[in-house]
């Protein structure tokens, strides 16, 4: 009996020794993470996902690496956030589509939200923008990693917008995203939702007057072969977030889990500075190559009408006590 029970001993930890060189071998095993986006390789996104590539790839020592799918060779951000709900894409830059997920990141989508960088920044990375990452992880399993800046938005036109008057019977192409609907058209515009891709097609054939989005997207999208005038009525301060698969995110060990937050951080740091250098220098270029008029009107008056229909877009999705802390947080 004694000769049975040492022979069983012997199996048990026999099973233990491989289970455990199992697990180390686990440990060593390299891992590839896919990381998808809308844009180009041109794109500013697409150089901060470089940058975090670069970073996680060195932090673990080649252990975790990271392919990146631009164009939206991965699917649209619809695609891309059902992705990471799933756990099929481990990792995308998406920003307004969040709202079809949890309510509370709508609000950020209202135009004249926030008047300076600073306003957005103190909601986006402090108690508030915390909130609402956990609300949008709670509802989708996706996990917002950082805020990555997209730089304010601004009006194009072929003619200058100094007041909201300019803005009378002026149908402006919007994203499909009902905040900026409502805004808009409380500030006198005719707003017309339409696909990026279908903007510059619609400027040049006229089912378009006008359109909106931040420097970056207005140089990447050649905007201005197709329109004399960029406004800067700073509407909109804009986002993307560098998200990531809480599936995937927990399936990583803890040492993993760090590398990824801390090369998220080093990247967001990158492109958060490299928007503000680039923006410039691609606003300078459209006006001495493309012969664009910059215009910069006084904003006040815009905001005061856009603010008129932050209320009730906040009540119509259940969300005006969020508002209302934000407006408190930035001391209106």
């Amino acid at each position: 009996m004694k000769k049975l029970a040492l022979i069983g001993l012997s199996a048990l930890f026999a099973a233990m020794a491989v289970s455990l060189s199992g697990c180390g071998e686990k440990e060593d095993e390299t891992i590839t993470l896919k990381l998808g986006h809308i844009q180009s390789e041109q794109d500013l996104w697409h150089v901060g996902s470089l940058k975090f590539k670069e970073e996680v790839e060195k932090l673990s020592n080649g252990k975790i690496k990271i392919e990146i799918f631009p164009n939206s060779t991965l699917g649209g951000d619809r695609d891309l956030a059902e992705g990471m709900k799933m756990g099929t894409v481990d990792f995308a830059l998406i920003a307004g589509v969040l709202g079809n997920f949890d309510k509370s990141i709508s609000i950020l989508e209202l135009p004249y939200l926030f008047r300076t960088h600073d306003e957005y920044t103190k909601i986006v990375d402090g108690a508030i923008g915390q909130e609402i990452s956990q609300n949008v992880l709670k509802s989708s399993g996706i996990r917002i990693l950082n805020w990555w800046d997209r730089g304010p938005r601004h009006t194009t036109a072929n003619k200058p917008i100094n007041t909201p008057e300019d803005l009378i019977g002026l149908k402006i192409r919007v994203p499909e995203i009902p905040a900026m609907v409502d805004t808009w058209k409380a500030m006198g515009a005719t707003p017309t939702p339409m696909a990026w891709s279908e903007v510059y097609t619609g400027l040049q054939q006229h089912t378009i007057d006008a359109q909106e989005n931040p420097i970056p997207f207005i140089y990447g999208g050649r905007i201005q072969e197709v329109q004399t005038h960029i406004s800067l009525t700073a509407h909109k301060y804009e986002y993307v977030t560098l998200a990531m698969s809480d599936k995937k995110f927990q399936g990583l060990s803890k040492e993993q889990q760090d590398i990824i937050v801390k090369a998220a951080k080093t990247a967001t740091d990158y492109e958060n500075n490299l928007v503000v250098t680039e923006t410039e220098k691609l606003l300078n270029e459209m006006v001495e190559k493309n012969g664009l008029i910059v215009v910069k009107p006084n904003i006040e008056p815009f905001a005061e009408l856009a603010v008129k229909a932050h209320m009730p877009y906040a009540q119509s999705i259940g969300m005006e006590d969020l508002l209302n802390r934000i407006n408190k947080e930035l001391g209106r």
